[in-house]
């Protein structure tokens, strides 16, 4: 039998905690030690009762769930955090506190064992070394009605789509609730690069340079094709080529 988490569910919906419970009861080595309502008593039983897993909505009043995982990112010896939520429009704030999973409503019984043995998978790493970087490293991107996790080194090019963002890999694409001004401040300039107002790309995925002839040019990302790069942004994207 795999090791007991010791459980507390965090959710301002009693209909929603009632489901979750029965959900959790259904899985193995899971132990549901309390319920929440509300963020701030979901940080005193944190607090008093040291769960190893806290199932945490997001959209609450006060304080909501991001701000909870924040909160109990700092403890010395915190329970991982699994979000579960209706929403996926908090995907990049969820890295910030480092979720160890992103669970939409309603949450089927397969999706929640999947969560619980990426939590087992955390718990046996040591994260005292952990280094909190100012880079978005992943995003959390809805695919099939469930939350995918994407690592941002494998994104060749991003774009804006109103509110919206489209990250690209290879043929596949995903969408998330960002503008890009605030991606662009989160996303690493050693790895990207703005091209355009509504479009950035991997410097990696750069395979060269086109001119048109008539004072425009466009990023070449090969299989990617090309992109047109806005005038703003051709002094930036032409210091490539000279390795800056």
């Amino acid at each position: 039998m795999p090791p007991t988490l010791r459980t507390l569910i965090v959710d301002d919906e009693p209909l929603a905690i009632e489901r979750l419970q029965i959900l959790a009861g259904q899985q193995d080595g899971i132990a549901l030690v309390g319920t929440a309502g509300d963020g701030a008593s979901a940080l005193r039983m944190v607090e008093a009762l040291a769960p190893d897993l806290v199932l945490c909505d997001i959209a609450m009043p006060d304080l909501n769930g991001i701000e909870v995982a924040a909160a109990i990112d700092k403890l010395d010896n915190p329970p991982a955090v699994v979000f579960v939520t209706a929403f996926d429009r908090y995907a990049v704030a969820a890295f910030d506190v480092a979720a160890v999973d992103y669970l939409l409503k309603p949450v089927s019984p397969d999706r929640l064992a999947r969560a619980i043995a990426r939590v087992r998978e955390w718990r046996q790493t040591d994260h005292s070394h952990d280094i909190k970087s100012r880079w978005i490293n992943e995003f959390w991107v809805q695919n099939r009605g469930e939350m995918l996790r994407i690592d941002a080194g494998q994104v060749d090019l991003i774009e804006a789509e109103r509110d919206y963002m489209r990250l690209h890999v290879g043929s596949r694409s995903w969408l998330i609730h960002q503008t890009i001004k605030s991606l662009e401040e989160r996303m690493n300039p050693d790895q990207f690069i703005r091209i355009h107002r509504s479009k950035m790309v991997r410097r990696g995925g750069i395979v060269g340079l086109k001119h048109h002839g008539d004072g425009a040019w466009s990023v070449d990302l090969g299989e990617g094709g090309l992109h047109r790069i806005g005038r703003t942004y051709l002094h930036d994207v032409k210091a490539i080529m000279q390795g800056r």
